[in-house]
C-alpha cells in the first residue's frame, strides 16, 4: 500500500493523505506529532508504539519523501527525526472506518 498524495492543510491544522487503494484521511497535526515513531519519542527498545501528546500546538513545516515507503515531517517545535512509514500511517489513521477496523 502506497501513499500517493500528501497535502498540508494549514487552515484545518491537518495533513490529508491519499493511498493507492483510494483511501483518504485527514490527520490532525497533533495526532501525527503524538504518534512520532522516532526512537527519541518511542524509546530505543519499544515493542509497541505509544501516543505521546505534544506539549502544545504544532504544525507541519515541511514534508519530505523517504524512499518509496515513508515520509519525514519537520514540525514547528523543531522535531524532525520521525520517519512515518505508509503502513504505520494507515495503522494510526483517525478516520472512523480505520478506527473501527483496528478496534475489532
Amino acid at each position: 500500500m502506497y501513499l500517493t498524495e500528501v497535502t498540508r492543510r494549514p487552515a484545518e491544522r491537518a495533513l490529508r493523505c491519499r493511498w493507492d487503494d483510494g483511501h483518504q484521511a485527514d490527520f490532525p497535526f497533533e495526532h501525527l506529532r503524538g504518534w512520532c515513531p522516532c526512537a527519541m519519542c518511542q524509546g530505543h527498545g519499544a515493542l509497541q508504539m505509544a501516543y505521546h501528546p505534544p506539549p502544545g500546538p504544532v504544525a507541519a513545516v515541511a514534508i519530505h519523501p523517504v524512499g518509496n515507503y515513508a515520509i519525514a515531517i519537520t514540525w514547528s517545535d523543531g522535531h524532525s527525526t520521525g520517519i512515518y512509514r505508509f503502513e504505520f500511517l494507515r495503522e494510526i489513521c483517525p478516520c472512523p472506518a480505520c478506527r473501527t477496523a483496528h478496534a475489532g
